[in-house]
């Protein structure tokens, strides 16, 4: 049974609600844990500017906010404080100091920008945003595309300092009908291969000191957020590299990437049943332990999760 969702976003950054209104809805819906993760500020130390970003100014705000919760809800609903942190080469990434100084119970690394940031293109922007930079950066080359998303993603994971893999194949969103590439391609499952493998070999690491317990250092995320939001029919990743992950044994935890309450829980049958086509027997929650770290506990997928009798 997954009873958690640790990818979550409210109005400290893009998301629609605030921390008290998901913290009720989670505990309405019987989660028993949920942890926030604003998208980490980068204006001030990279100089780039977006509106999805949590303001520089209101980081401590949002983290005395998430650990007021953390308080107020303890006994009924088990609070996280984390932070989505973009990997952008050679400007920031989840190893830096600054977010590897604070309080956080964890972090989860995400590659949005697949080009050089001043151009603005993320591979999950809006539509007609997305279709422009495509045409102007990577010339309509599908190839072009996922080739610099991977490059960027196994920096990321040869870096480190995250304990959560962020929506794995994300470069997929805006790939409906396979208009660019076609994931069965022999080259685009090379990518996937190398970065199932650089996974694996970053599930071998020390975990980071304020968070897990040594077992699970590196987790990778069942993200149903493009499904609640409509924008692909299956989680990220998808039933092929589940199948990669799992032969390299790498762990799993189950999360919405949710931008308002209500996608809290959201498509997390159809995560069970890809996890379960895969060879997965159990997914990973995060917890509260006995000396108020957190730590990763497993929790299994079973028969009734998936309909069945």
């Amino acid at each position: 049974m997954i009873r958690s969702c640790l990818h979550t976003h409210t109005t400290f950054c893009d998301g629609a609600d605030d921390v008290e209104t998901m913290c009720a809805a989670a505990a309405a819906r019987g989660l028993a844990a949920i942890g926030f993760s604003s998208h980490a500020p980068i204006a001030k130390k990279t100089g780039i500017k977006t509106s999805w970003h949590l303001p520089d100014e209101k980081l401590d705000e949002y983290l005395e906010t998430v650990l007021a919760a953390k308080k107020r809800w303890r006994g009924r609903l088990e609070v996280f404080l984390g932070l989505e942190v973009d990997y952008i080469q050679g400007l920031c990434g989840p190893a830096d100091g600054d977010y590897q100084s604070l309080p956080l119970d964890y972090i989860i690394g995400s590659v949005h920008f697949a080009a050089p940031p001043e151009r603005g293109f993320t591979v999950d922007a809006p539509e007609e945003e997305f279709l422009a930079g495509f045409r102007d950066i990577f010339q309509g080359d599908g190839t072009a595309l996922y080739n610099a998303y991977y490059d960027a993603y196994r920096g990321m994971i040869e870096e480190g300092g995250f304990d959560i893999a962020g929506h794995l194949d994300l470069v997929k969103k805006n790939n409906g009908l396979y208009r660019f590439f076609s994931p069965e391609d022999p080259a685009y499952g090379k990518r996937l291969l190398e970065t199932a493998d650089c996974l694996a070999a970053a599930s071998g690491r020390p975990a980071r000191e304020t968070t897990g317990n040594g077992a699970f250092p590196v987790v990778v995320e069942v993200n149903t957020g493009g499904m609640n939001r409509g924008r692909v029919s299956e989680p990220y990743p998808s039933r092929a590299v589940l199948k990669l992950l799992r032969e390299r044994n790498v762990p799993l935890t189950v999360t919405a990437d949710a931008h308002s309450a209500e996608h809290l829980g959201g498509h997390y049958e159809e995560a069970r049943n890809a996890m379960m086509d895969a060879g997965y027997s159990s997914a990973l929650r995060l917890a509260e332990g006995k000396d108020g770290k957190a730590l990763w506990l497993e929790e299994p997928l079973t028969a009734r999760d998936r309909g069945e009798s």
